[in-house]
């Protein structure tokens, strides 16, 4: 437990050690530095948790459908996902003649930096945030969007029906997904009256808004699905239909860039869910607040993995029916009784 303690504080170690090397402990150099540091955290989280989640994907595969999994490379696997790596980075890179090369270049890498640029605003524990933004779930929601832009590009740079096809899809999709996962939010935001992730999860101190905003939480975790194109929700590259969509002319690297992104996303919107419903860091027992976050994270992500092998894919117009007429009023309810709740309970209270 001590160990564990110790681990905790050791951002908070080295942010004082780096700053005190300075004069000023608010120089440029200083707020530089910690920039830098901010930066490499979060890269490794993208990085380690899309190698993680690749094999952990695979392994629950096969628990749900009674086969052993990755068991050959490694002890139990556990290097399957390192000599897939080294195989994408094998592979011929391929750009189509007709290609508009830059937008089918650049696509991937939009896809890929996004996840980096949303996580930098997550609290891992006690003022343990990259970014301590005011405005961080604006910011989150704001980032998260731009992924439906990469997905157009990787479309229309492919020069490929299919893939244009998918990319369409693609916006048709996060769109359609994005206002109920937006909705949701705004109830634990009117009772907390801040946009701050950190203010949130102080906010859940005694009580985590699940229990206050269950049905926002399911709405959550449904539309998160789908924003990050996760099965049964994964209409963007419906193999039987626009063969892979957007992803149809990539190969290598690229392609590895989509899924490494993907799963990037995976984590992001678990993180938000984890930090925005859960508690974030907090937790009943004497236990460093990122154990406790990375807990809720891994229990988040294992539950869309159980649901993407257990349910079949749904036809896009069931897909856009569930976002439109089922999920979008069940949000607007929610923001109604929640503010029907707060009225009530400032009644009571006198204030």
């Amino acid at each position: 437990m001590d160990a564990l303690n110790t681990i905790n504080n050791v951002f908070l170690i080295i942010a004082h050690f780096i700053r005190s090397l300075f004069a000023d402990p608010h120089s440029v150099w200083a707020n530089l530095t910690m920039d830098v540091i901010d930066f490499i955290v979060v890269v490794i989280i993208v990085v380690l948790s899309a190698l993680i989640l690749i094999l952990l994907e695979r392994k629950v595969a096969g628990w749900t459908s009674q086969r052993p999994g990755p068991n050959r490379l490694g002890p139990r696997g556990w290097f399957q996902t390192i000599a897939d790596a080294l195989k994408l980075m094998g592979k011929e890179d391929i750009t189509p003649a007709g290609a508009d090369k830059f937008i089918f270049k650049v696509a991937p890498m939009i896809i890929f930096v996004l996840p980096m640029m949303t996580l930098a605003v997550i609290p891992y524990g006690n003022h343990m945030a990259p970014l301590n933004l005011d405005l961080g779930i604006f910011y989150f929601l704001a980032i998260g969007a731009i992924s439906t832009v990469a997905f157009v590009m990787a479309g229309w740079g492919s020069n490929n029906k299919y893939s244009l096809l998918g990319g369409m899809r693609a916006v048709a999709q996060m769109i359609s997904y994005e206002i109920p996962l937006l909705f949701s939010l705004l109830g634990v935001v009117m009772i907390t009256q801040s946009f701050n992730l950190g203010t949130i999860v102080d906010a859940q101190k005694n009580v985590p808004f699940i229990l206050l905003q269950p049905l926002a939480f399911v709405i959550y975790i449904i539309a998160g699905i789908a924003e990050v194109n996760r099965a049964p929700f994964d209409l963007v590259e419906a193999d039987q239909e626009v063969v892979a969509g957007p992803f149809t002319e990539y190969s290598g690297l690229r392609w590895g860039l989509f899924f490494l992104g993907e799963y990037g996303n995976l984590t992001a919107m678990s993180a938000l869910a984890a930090t925005v419903f859960l508690g974030g860091w907090q937790g009943p027992l004497i236990l460093p607040g990122f154990v406790w976050f990375w807990m809720k994270v891994g229990i988040i992500i294992f539950f869309t993995m159980w649901v993407r092998w257990t349910f079949p894919r749904i036809r896009i117009d069931h897909l856009m029916h569930l976002a439109w007429k089922v999920l979008l009023p069940l949000s607007i309810l929610n923001i109604f009784l929640t503010g029907l709740g707060i009225y009530i309970y400032r009644l009571v209270m006198g204030g």
